[in-house]
């Protein structure tokens, strides 16, 4: 993808999202990237895989890892990765998002993904690990809190060869809206982000997800640009 340079070296997962692309283009204006992105049997699969792919290509990363987890498939679960579990409606009150873990929340998926970026940053020398996890104005997943980036940094300190690779997370602390905001100035792909835990063609506008991002963009004063078959 982009060419070689003296720059560092760093890991980033990269679901295809919007929180997500953000980073990515925070990721790339210090370092060397490398992308990974996990397909985990959800059911907008391959749209995340495609978001992800041309969010890599766009932002210049160098390298792309694709991985394969069926794990979360045949364990259940999860609204994402049950086709026996509907993915809801987000609620009608807005500010009751986020008030307990909702039914898309993965079994400690992220534990997972960061295990893999972390075993690639490994073998890659690189030192730091990108993910976008927002923990301000969110479902309220419990892996996307601060607390949670500190155990496993600690965890990586005692578990791995040199002990010297963080987990960063650049917008925990963030709104929706301040992303947002970040991502127009950072020239982050919108356009090829993909948020919906259900649509493929058109996001449905009305899962959670849907719901968190269409506001984050009207707060922020800005025109979302991906399809929605509602708004």
């Amino acid at each position: 993808m982009a060419t070689t340079s003296n720059r560092p070296r760093a890991v980033v997962s990269l679901s295809g999202g919007m929180d997500s692309v953000v980073c990515a283009a925070l990721a790339t204006r210090d370092f060397d990237a490398y992308a990974v992105h996990f397909s985990y049997g959800q059911r907008t699969e391959a749209r995340e895989l495609l978001s992800a792919r041309q969010a890599a290509e766009l932002l210049g990363f160098k390298d792309f890892l694709h991985l394969k987890i069926d794990l979360f498939r045949k364990i259940g679960g999860s609204a994402l990765t049950d086709d026996s579990i509907a993915v809801p409606d987000a609620p009608e009150e807005e500010a009751s998002i986020g008030q307990q873990v909702p039914v898309t929340y993965v079994p400690f998926r992220n534990a997972h993904f960061l295990s893999a970026a972390v075993s690639w940053a490994e073998v890659l020398g690189a030192k730091t690990v990108f993910i976008g996890a927002v923990e301000q104005d969110s479902s309220g997943y419990p892996d996307c809190r601060p607390v949670y980036y500190e155990a496993f940094n600690q965890l990586i300190q005692t578990g791995t060869k040199e002990g010297d690779i963080r987990i960063v997370t650049p917008l925990i602390h963030l709104k929706k809206s301040e992303i947002v905001r970040l991502g127009v100035e950072l020239g982050a792909p919108f356009h090829v982000s993909w948020s919906c835990y259900s649509g493929q063609d058109a996001a449905c506008g009305t899962c959670e997800s849907c719901v968190l991002r269409l506001r984050a963009f009207r707060e922020a004063g800005a025109a979302d640009p991906i399809p929605y078959a509602a708004r």
